[in-house]
Formats: C-alpha cells, structure tokens, sequence
C-alpha cells in the first residue's frame, strides 16, 4: 500500500515546521550549514544521509531540544525550544533515548500517557505484544533491538502531530522491521501527521516516504517529492562528448569519466531518457538509495542553470 493512500481529508499543504537559514556550530565544528526547509501537515519525510551529516542535530533543533546558532526554526508558528505546548505535539524516538535509571517498560509508557495528549494506550498495549517487550522488565536490561522497539511503541502511540524517528530499527531483526514499517502506514492511514523517518536502511522504507530530504556535510543537498525524484533521477552513461551535450543543462548528482567514458546520475525532465537514448546513450534507472549514496560522494553537485 502506497503512503499516499487511504488518508483523510486534512489538507497535507499545511505547513507545520520551518527551518530558515538554520545553522548549528559546536565550537570551530559547524554541524548545519545555512539549511531550510518545510515540513507539511500528514506527510513522510525521510531525512537521509551519511552518519555525521546533520540529520540528528536538525531533528533535535526541530523537537525543542537545541537551539540554532543562527536562522530560526518554527514549529507550528512558535519556536519550539524550551516551549511545553510544542514540544508535547512532537513525539521524537531518539536512538540512543536515556531512561531514568530503575524505569522499567511500563514506567516509560506512564511517562509517555502523561506527556503526550493524544496517547492510545490501547494501541501501546497492543504493540507491546507484537514486539515481545515485556512491562515488568528494566529498560537497561532490554537488548538493543528491544531497547528500539520501545521507542517505537513510544512513537507510534503518542499519535503525536509531528513524530520523528531516529534510526529507529537498530538491533531490530528483519521481521521486526517490517512489523515496524507495516504498523506505521497502517496508523498513518488512519490516524494522518507529518513523520520524519532518519535511517541508512533507504531501500526498506523507500516506499514509505513521500518526500526526501537529504543532508551532506551539514547543507541540504536534495529536498523534492519522491515521485518526482523517482521520475527525474537517471543514470546516463556513453561516449564523454555525447554524455556533456546531453546533461550540460542538467542538475548533476554524480559524474564518472574514463578513457573517453562518462556516466552520470542526472535530474531532469520525464522525457529525457527518450532524449538520451536518441543519442546513443544508455540509460537506467536511479533508486533512492543509489541516488542518496550518490549525492552524497560530491561536496557540491555541480547545478547548471537554463535547463531546456
């Protein structure tokens, strides 16, 4: 089942977070550079990149739990950093979450109902037996995969406006995932809000998200539709010269050239492998994992301006 469907009718062009010109330094160390973005009501952002990029510093910026060095971030027209009425319609499943020490399962689920207003705990109830987690057992005692799935349940239940996940599948086993990822479309479908999924793992969750962003090296190097960067990512490859006539115009992701070869990941118009393949040139198809990798291996994806 797509993302997209079986959703109500909440509009999903409300904007419900911004990031303006966010930048974030530790020290000489800059983590975000000069970033922005939108986050839109009842939609599946996926927030990809390489470890050490950024992602998990915007998503404490965007959860209230740091501040900008400079820019603004708004959530739901107010900054959201040390502010209790926004930070409680924000559920974020950190992967490396702390618990109290002597918190058992069931105590983080009491802290979980007293925090978040829209918290079902039946639906808590029922995720605690499809992945296993027993109540009475001490968190620090769980497994990593177990410690996980709690942050699950956690953000899954708090049915929250804005829920982000970090890494959320670490320690988890095969099966364990795709019971993760198949809960969370089924309650998206019913129950709509804006989702941030961060995760290496591109090609298990591709199909869930909606929207991608992608951090390298702090910047925002892609922000676009998933259908549309399905549908405009290609890999062209053939003869140097016939490779540059064809992508001169062309946002370049990635560039390869030996002997007189190139091939390169472009974005561009749905009639363009019609185009290349006119040329003489090979063309295949990009997945989202390949073009994150991709986008990601250059410091600057070269962008030409004038496309035709």
């Amino acid at each position: 089942m797509n993302a997209l469907e079986n959703r109500t009718s909440v509009p999903a062009a409300v904007e419900v977070a911004a990031l303006s010109g966010v930048s974030k330094r530790f020290g000489d160390f800059t983590a975000v550079d000069d970033v922005s973005f939108t986050l839109r009501a009842n939609t599946i952002y996926g927030l990809l990149g390489r470890n050490g990029a950024g992602k998990s510093t915007i998503m404490r910026m965007i959860s209230g739990q740091a501040l900008p060095t400079s820019g603004q971030v708004m959530v739901r027209g107010a900054e959201p950093f040390e502010n209790d009425a926004i930070t409680q319609q924000i559920c974020f499943a950190a992967e490396n979450q702390v618990y109290p020490d002597g918190f058992r399962v069931r105590d983080v689920l009491t802290a979980a109902r007293l925090l978040y207003p829209r918290w079902d705990q039946d639906y808590a109830d029922e995720l605690l037996e499809v992945f296993n987690l027993p109540k009475k057992r001490h968190v620090k005692k769980l497994s990593r995969g177990m410690r996980s799935a709690v942050g699950i349940v956690v953000g899954l239940a708090a049915r929250a406006p804005i829920t982000i996940f970090d890494e959320p599948y670490l320690g988890l086993d095969a099966t364990s995932r795709q019971l993760f990822y198949d809960r969370l479309l089924a309650d998206y479908a019913e129950n709509p809000r804006t989702i941030m999924l961060s995760t290496h793992l591109i090609d298990e969750v591709s199909e869930l998200i909606e929207h991608v962003l992608v951090i390298d090296r702090g910047r925002l190097v892609i922000d676009e539709e998933a259908e549309l960067l399905r549908g405009r990512a290609i890999s062209v490859s053939g003869p140097t010269e016939l490779v540059d006539k064809f992508s001169y115009a062309m946002t370049r992701i990635h560039e390869e050239q030996m002997l007189g070869q190139s091939r390169v990941t472009v974005l561009g118009d749905p009639d363009d492998p019609q185009h290349a393949r006119a040329l003489g040139l090979d063309v295949k198809p990009v997945s989202l994992q390949q073009l994150v990798v991709q986008s990601t291996l250059q410091v600057n994806p070269e962008k030409t301006e004038g496309k035709r």
